[in-house]
């Protein structure tokens, strides 16, 4: 059995919180087995000493719908505490909000993904905190694409953003916990940093194998299948591919008006793509890219989890979309995350290159063992900070 950090820290409540005013980074998937909010577990455990929320991208109930749709503070209904949005007039604390405590506990399901934004509201937190001489803990969460596979370039300088402060691959293998660890450590960050661990999770684990409920962190991160297929599926927002945004299978629904399956799939012949099967369909999404039009398109199917790559797999689709449609594809215009001048889809794949390379027929696999390298000297780096063997 996985023990989450929120239970661990309930169960063995560490002698340094005593007596300390106590903040909560969190949203609504911010809870323990059982759907009990983290929020109502400290305020049993630590009486009168939660003084405040902070919450990030999507809202305290992940009801904002995509990026750049901001979410206002706000008074929380049940404790009366003040929420700090983190995704709207600022993405970065500030000092007067840092006036409300000594201790940051954070609380956020992540889905192991370097561009998924929680990431780099961590991050920001804990700058402010080594800035402010605040203490930042960790409560440990899965990663729920398991903590084993590695895949993808790292980012490059210039698609540094919101979506990518760190040269991290975009699927990294790490828990929000060992991330703090490396960020902190890596990055200069200098965060009076803890981390309360998850007793009985191992890096092979995915999210199924936990035995944990699935509570959604984001509106489009329905189900831990979606969180599978994200760390390739998310490069269609910089396109006018839809990403299944509007349906009820964001991220495993794709496609647009404009696509031809048959054509499409002939295109990737030969490609090596592993543990995952691509099911022509056709779907009509209700809000977003191509609203209220039929779109043909593709179900992903994952059919092994350990095998499967899904940034090599969605490298492949993309690269055949530019090669079939050269006319009706189309890469999104900014503004994107509050970058707006700089490509979508170069900050999303994290080097502006590739694209390029994509177009002119790079074979995936040779891409891949140019990344090689760095991916090693990453690897190498990351066990550093591995609270799990």
């Amino acid at each position: 059995m996985v023990t989450l950090g929120i239970e661990h820290l309930l169960a063995s409540p560490p002698a340094s919180l005593a007596g300390k005013r106590l903040a909560l980074l969190c949203n609504q998937a911010s809870t323990d087995r059982h759907l009990r909010h983290s929020r109502d577990l400290i305020m049993a455990a630590f009486p009168g000493q939660l003084t405040c929320l902070f919450t990030p991208q999507h809202g305290f109930f992940a009801e904002k719908q995509d990026n750049m749709i901001e979410s206002d503070h706000m008074t929380d209904p049940v404790s009366g505490l003040p929420v700090f949005s983190l995704y709207g007039e600022v993405r970065r604390p500030t000092a007067a909000m840092y006036e409300h405590f000594d201790v940051l506990l954070v609380d956020i399901v992540d889905v192991g993904t370097r561009v998924y934004t929680f990431l780099y509201t961590l991050a920001y937190c804990m700058e402010e905190a080594a800035r402010h001489g605040k203490k930042v803990v960790v409560l440990d969460r899965p990663n729920p694409v398991g903590g084993e596979a590695v895949e993808g370039n790292l980012l490059q300088d210039d698609c540094r953003s919101f979506v990518g402060l760190y040269p991290l691959p975009m699927r990294h293998g790490l828990t929000f916990g060992e991330l703090a660890r490396l960020l902190n450590g890596e990055y200069g960050i200098g965060a009076d940093l803890e981390v309360v661990t998850m007793p009985g999770w191992q890096r092979r684990m995915l999210f199924a194998d936990t035995g944990l409920p699935w509570v959604f962190p984001s509106p489009n991160m329905p189900n831990p299948t979606t969180a599978l297929v994200y760390p390739g599926q998310v490069i269609f927002e910089g396109t006018n591919i839809s990403e299944g945004r509007g349906t009820s299978l964001p991220f495993e629904l794709f496609g647009a008006p404009f696509l031809e399956w048959q054509q499409v799939l002939t295109s990737m012949q030969g490609v090596d793509l592993p543990g995952c099967s691509l099911r022509p369909l056709a779907f009509e999404p209700t809000a977003n890219k191509w609203a209220g039009q039929p779109c043909k398109g593709f179900q992903l199917h994952v059919t092994d989890p350990q095998t499967f790559k899904p940034y090599r797999t969605s490298l492949a689709l993309l690269q055949a979309f530019m090669r079939c449609y050269p006319e009706q594809f189309a890469l999104k215009a900014p503004p994107y995350e509050y970058e707006f001048e700089r490509t979508p889809l170069d900050l999303i794949l994290g080097d502006s290159t590739l694209r390029h390379q994509l177009a002119a027929g790079a074979d995936i696999r040779e891409l891949e063992s140019a990344w090689q390298p760095e991916i090693d000297g990453f690897s190498e780096i990351r066990q550093k900070y591995f609270l799990y063997q």
